[in-house]
């Protein structure tokens, strides 16, 4: 068995309605990244300097030595950066979150005094702003219990968020199996929150950005210009906005960190980017502790009532073996794929069978084929149709002909057979009598290569219909 664990599928062409507070048609998210006094340093502890996201091109770690340079640096952004971002928020009476890096924030005690009194949330991005793609598991787990410690300690409160940022593939699973954040951010995979569930907890997902995010003034193919940047996070807006007034609306995350937007030639592109905030209409800007009690409170966690790709092979096959008509060998062999979270779906799960389907050999699909009904045949007359067969047949008003339309049934079945070796198949659920008489007075005439591809297609059409009374699309 192979199973595939990422989920390609996510909320699908019909994400939910997120019924954001006012009627929003759009919630806007800014987060400050607090990471000035916690990134890489000898005097933090560290084996080496720092080389991540500052006005150095091309830097460099330098192991055993301290980089005076970088360390100004991220000074700037705690001594000058933040108090410039913090006067722009708050005049303009905007909520922020703040990803605090713990040891940055215990190194910055004005700072934080600074962010409690303007209401801001304070979430936790870790115990150090380093990488963390080489810890092993449980060292990785000491530092983010720390980090809450501390976190604790400094604010006076436990952080409720979460986002490390410079994460390994161990980041999520330890932080939704902590217990108690009530979201995680180390995810850019949707405009919407959404829930997960590790080991049988659920934890809701609230996904970050690395587009509509200033870190780009510092990376290759990035913003070279505040011009650029306000540009971008317009434009960003106004295509969610725009599909939030047609009836989906979305969340727009923006990524600062004081020591880069909070830049003189930088902050009046944000600044600009605001006041088109301010400009709209039904605009939530939010903290994402709210949106994440948002979430909660208009769509809580709701454990699928089907999973296929979770089910062990008996249940699976007795499940969906009927799905192609008397043959369970495709589900046997469907259950053998690489299935994962998109294959959940009937769309998902169908696509699965069906290539199985297609795979056949012309002799394996031809048995297919003939394990189907006559349409209003004997089988139908003595009531000995498999339950979705007699279903889908009486759906089109099959059981309940007249002698004329019987005879006329029972006549283009025996030519249709005898020419083709198969029994005329059609999916016929939104169709009536006539219209099915007239595809089968059609369809008879065709050539066999032609009428065997065509009933193909019926068979998977009618197998696509099933799945779709039995999982969500």
């Amino acid at each position: 068995m192979k199973r595939y664990e990422r989920d390609m599928r996510g909320y699908g062409a019909r994400p939910p309605h997120p019924q954001w507070p006012g009627d929003a048609h759009i919630a806007v998210q800014f987060v400050i990244n607090y990471e000035e006094g916690g990134e890489n340093c000898l005097l933090h502890g560290d084996p080496q300097s720092e080389a991540f996201l500052s006005e150095i091109t091309g830097a460099t770690n330098w192991p055993g030595q301290r980089h005076w340079n970088m360390e100004s640096i991220y000074e700037y952004g705690a001594r000058a950066g933040f108090w410039r971002l913090h006067r722009m928020f708050t005049e303009a009476g905007i909520p922020a979150t703040v990803y605090g890096v713990a040891s940055a924030l215990a190194r910055s005690p004005d700072q934080v005094a600074a962010m409690q009194e303007a209401g801001w949330e304070i979430a936790s991005h870790g115990l150090k702003w380093i990488e963390y793609k080489d810890f092993s598991e449980e060292n990785e787990r000491a530092h983010m219990l720390e980090a809450i410690r501390l976190h604790a300690e400094v604010t006076g409160e436990r952080p409720r968020g979460f986002y490390l940022g410079r994460a390994s593939m161990n980041t999520v699973p330890l932080a939704a199996r902590e217990g108690g954040f009530d979201y995680i951010s180390d995810a850019y995979d949707d405009d919407l929150p959404h829930w997960i569930a590790i080991d049988g907890r659920e934890q809701l997902v609230i996904p970050y950005t690395l587009d509509t995010n200033d870190m780009r003034f510092a990376a290759v193919q990035g913003f070279n210009s505040g011009e650029q940047f306000f540009t971008y996070l317009r434009d960003a807006f106004d295509t969610l906005y725009a599909e939030g007034m047609d009836g989906a609306p979305k969340m727009l995350n923006i990524g600062l960190h004081c020591r880069l937007v909070g830049r003189p030639g930088r902050a009046l592109a944000l600044k600009r980017f605001i006041d088109h905030v301010l400009n709209h209409e039904k605009v939530w800007v939010a903290r994402r502790i709210d949106i994440a009690e948002h979430w909660k409170r208009v769509h809580p966690y709701a454990p699928p009532r089907l999973k296929p790709s979770a089910m062990d092979e008996a249940d699976f096959v007795a499940r969906f073996g009927s799905v192609f008509e008397h043959s369970p060998w495709i589900a046997e062999r469907a259950f053998d794929l690489e299935l994962g979270p998109a294959h959940d779906s009937a769309g998902g799960l169908h696509n699965a069978l069906a290539r199985v389907f297609r795979s056949a050999s012309a002799d394996e699909r031809l048995g297919v084929l003939r394990a189907h009904p006559d349409l209003a045949g004997k089988l139908a007359q003595a009531k000995r149709l498999t339950a979705e067969s007699t279903a889908e047949q009486a759906s089109a008003g099959l059981d309940a002909l007249t002698d004329a339309e019987r005879a006329r049934f029972t006549a283009l079945n025996e030519a249709y057979t005898a020419k083709f070796g198969f029994p005329f198949i059609i999916a016929v659920k939104g169709l009536t009598k006539a219209d099915i008489l007239a595809a089968f007075e059609t369809r008879i005439d065709n050539s066999r290569e032609i009428e065997f591809a065509t009933a193909c297609r019926q068979v998977e059409r009618i197998a696509l219909l099933r799945l779709k009374d039995m999982l969500p699309e």
